[in-house]
């Protein structure tokens, strides 16, 4: 791929956001599908690249060589100062943890963003850089989705958004000029999104087809842990996690719990649920639905004896409850991942 700064022509620029946190996979991935919207399929059909359609611009605070996240060198073409109202504004994830400080890390890159959507960009943000969009004060009072890893704390720390866990990719905001995908690989799914709003759903199909991308229809849940389980500050509380680890499959958990932490019933539910964000019950059912997961891709074991190792005695109310966490049910869960997992086990024989 050139490096070199195209001209705009009468393509929509797309800027791409590049900062020394950003995934160059993704960076250029974005690239290289928006760059072949138009000009691929007709080489590959009557073996002369078309028009490109797009024009995506790689763009940091400073033009030239940035050192991203893994170490990779991305030149970008524009700083922030030529390019200040194009046609969309992309901000591909951020290797960042969910429970890292935020504050003042990106001040040129959320000014530059602000800046943007007042003149007019549309805003479109994979993973974890949808909480630039919350840090430059756009998601209030908006749909919101992210990286299943973030969308606790994306709701958290933004509080006024609707975060959407379950969603692979929202469009939002006055024009739907906020356009969020979920996790991993659905930036691909941005990059169709963004194809098909400024050039035409025939060219994103085009696009799909010639790159093998499978559009997340299922949302991401399949994909995220139910939720975050990590230890608790309150001492008493991080002992009650670190026994219901192993002993989630029992009869009657929360009473147990509530005898370990030496608490009356209220305290130990209140103080459960200011530790973790969760009540005893929601926290019980996380860990058995995550052992539930691994037993689906691990073992051909039948759903109903899945059901009972985990603790439940009803495999329909099981199934019900698998379904609402996960957007599929137990068998389709095995399908999809136990059949994966096989897949690439196979490889390395």
């Amino acid at each position: 791929m050139s490096s070199a700064a195209p001209s705009s022509g009468d393509r929509p620029v797309i800027a791409i956001l590049v900062t020394a946190e950003s995934a160059a996979s993704v960076v250029y991935g974005m690239f290289d599908l928006l760059k072949c919207a138009g000009r691929d399929w007709p080489m590959v059909v009557d073996g002369r690249p078309g028009a490109e359609l797009l024009e995506p611009v790689l763009v940091a605070a400073r033009p030239g060589i940035v050192r991203a996240a893994n170490g990779v060198p991305i030149e970008a073409h524009r700083s922030f100062d030529e390019l200040a109202a194009p046609a969309v504004v992309c901000v591909p994830e951020l290797m960042i943890s969910p429970y890292g400080p935020l504050d003042g890390l990106f001040a040129r890159e959320v000014a530059w963003i602000r800046r943007c959507h007042a003149g007019g960009s549309l805003l479109a943000a994979s993973c974890s850089g949808a909480m630039l969009l919350g840090e430059a004060g756009l998601l209030d009072d908006e749909d919101a989705t992210t990286h299943w890893a973030f969308c606790e704390v994306l709701q958290r720390r933004y509080p006024l958004a609707r975060v959407r866990p379950h969603c692979a990719l929202i469009a939002s905001g006055e024009g739907q000029r906020l356009v969020m995908a979920g996790g991993g690989s659905s930036w691909m799914d941005l990059a169709l999104y963004l194809i098909a709003r400024f050039v035409g759903i025939e060219a994103a199909m085009q696009v799909a087809k010639l790159n093998l991308i499978d559009w997340h229809h299922v949302g991401q849940q399949p994909f995220a842990r139910v939720a975050s389980t990590r230890q608790a500050e309150d001492a008493v509380i991080g002992r009650c996690q670190t026994w219901i680890a192993d002993h989630y499959a029992q009869a009657a958990p929360v009473a147990a719990m509530t005898e370990q932490s030496g608490l009356a019933e209220r305290s130990f539910q209140r103080r459960f649920k200011l530790a973790t964000g969760m009540t005893p019950m929601e926290y019980v059912q996380t860990l058995r639905i995550e052992e539930a997961k691994h037993l689906l891709e691990t073992t051909e074991a039948p759903v109903e004896a899945i059901a009972g190792e985990v603790g439940y005695d009803d495999a329909a109310f099981f199934s019900r409850m698998f379904r609402r966490a996960v957007s599929l049910s137990p068998g389709q869960y095995r399908r999809r991942f136990g059949g994966l997992r096989a897949a690439l086990a196979g490889t390395g024989r």
